[in-house]
């Protein structure tokens, strides 16, 4: 494939410009889809008299329609580049907002999740990754860490920008609102600022020095481990998501100061990937893999044991967390190269976005049948679990099976 530009002299590929590009386009992608029904919810139910269990089911059905296509997605973008498939996440957001805020009935609602869902495939972080990625081989790293540190604003700054619209227009008009907001900036971004073409060149040709490059082709057994640690990271990190309020409340904790705990999580987060910026360049992405397993571990554990250091506890897993979205999608790249980096993170995605689907509804079971120490107590368990599986893979890059030489 040739670009319209070689690649040194097409403005488009810096990534001072195509990072904030994509991060801006980042925050009000995850702000409109993944949690929008944070907010929104509950204004739906009490305007429709809807379900609110079959609400919030939709953005479930739309992961399990992110999780069929990711493969697909993965795909195109090996094959046409970034451009076209994040341009087509604008628009399928556009269209599942505007039907979203015209639905008569709960089905037209679903709906309109599975077409979001077919969105979050093409416009939310894989496709991002890997639009870099292909750009810009083993020197992505750098950008991908830097790209995760603006959606790590996507809540803070999605919650309120919705509950304004919610409160000055209603919940239809903020889908409206978030419609035309896709349709008026994340779209011209896409258009605008990702080159049209990707040259071949640009994936094969690697930055002077680099030597993270596998020197032989990694085990299918690698990929498997891979895959089986980010499930489960997904589906730890939505469990928790969704129920830690009601983990909080059922220490004693009150619903006002649960909340002020939580809120440390986002900045944590974000602290975290800033440091992995900082010193990210000196050491492999396992490292970065293992530091967050280990930190979401060692939170979840002292939160389990009952220690009052809940802040502590809640630093440390908004710190592994904001490290996972860190390593899952530098591991792959260091692992395979960037040639097959696009179709290897969509068939990640596909298993992940299942899990996220299923972990709220396996969460509810958990403490409604049991108790929210319960639910705790298995998460806990999964985390230790996930802690031996990236052992497991830095085992394997020691006998091997993949480089693990820092730039």
């Amino acid at each position: 494939m040739s670009a319209a530009h070689p690649a040194g002299h097409d403005p488009r590929r810096s990534p001072r410009l195509l990072v904030p590009v994509l991060g801006i386009a980042q925050i009000l992608a995850w702000g409109s889809s993944y949690y929008l029904l944070a907010v929104l919810a509950r204004p739906i139910a009490a305007d429709t008299g809807w379900s609110f269990s079959w609400i919030v089911a939709g953005l479930s059905l739309g992961l399990l329609a992110a999780g069929l296509v990711a493969p697909r997605i993965g795909q195109v973008i090996k094959a046409q580049g970034g451009r076209p498939v994040l341009i087509a996440g604008s628009l399928l957001f556009a269209t599942g907002l505007l039907i979203m805020s015209l639905a008569p009935n709960i089905g037209v609602f679903l709906a309109s999740w599975v077409i979001m869902g077919f969105g979050m495939a093409a416009g939310l972080y894989d496709s991002a990754f890997s639009t870099l990625g292909r750009l810009y081989g083993h020197g992505a790293r750098n950008l991908i860490t830097a790209l995760t540190l603006f959606g790590g604003f996507a809540s803070t700054l999605g919650w309120p920008l919705a509950a304004f619209f919610v409160e000055s227009f209603g919940w239809r008009g903020a889908c409206l609102c978030f419609a035309g907001i896709h349709l008026c900036i994340t779209l011209p971004l896409h258009l605008f600022a990702v080159p049209k073409e990707i040259t071949a060149r640009a994936v094969e040709t690697e930055p002077a020095g680099s030597n993270e490059a596998p020197t032989q082709a990694p085990p299918r057994s690698l990929f498997i481990l891979m895959a089986l640690t980010t499930l489960l990271s997904a589906f730890l990190s939505t469990v928790i998501s969704v129920h830690l309020l009601t983990m909080l409340q059922a220490d004693g904790i009150s619903l006002a100061a649960a909340v002020a705990f939580g809120a440390l999580v986002g900045p944590s987060q974000v602290g975290a990937r800033f440091i992995e910026s900082l010193i990210g360049k000196y050491h492999h992405p396992i490292w970065t893999k293992l530091a967050s397993v280990i930190c979401v571990g060692l939170g979840l554990g002292l939160l389990w044991a009952g220690l009052p250091l809940v802040a502590v506890t809640l630093v440390l897993y908004g710190a592994g967390i904001g490290l996972e979205s860190i390593a899952r999608a530098t591991l792959p790249l260091s692992f395979f190269g960037p040639a097959d980096y696009a179709p290897i993170m969509g068939r990640l995605a596909r298993p992940s976005l299942f899990a996220q689907a299923a972990a709220p509804s396996i969460g509810a079971f958990l403490i409604e049948h049991g108790s929210p120490e319960t639910a705790l107590g298995a998460v806990v368990i999964g985390a230790v679990l996930n802690v031996a599986l990236a052992v497991g893979l830095w085992m394997m890059t020691q006998r091997g099976c993949a480089s693990v030489t820092p730039n």
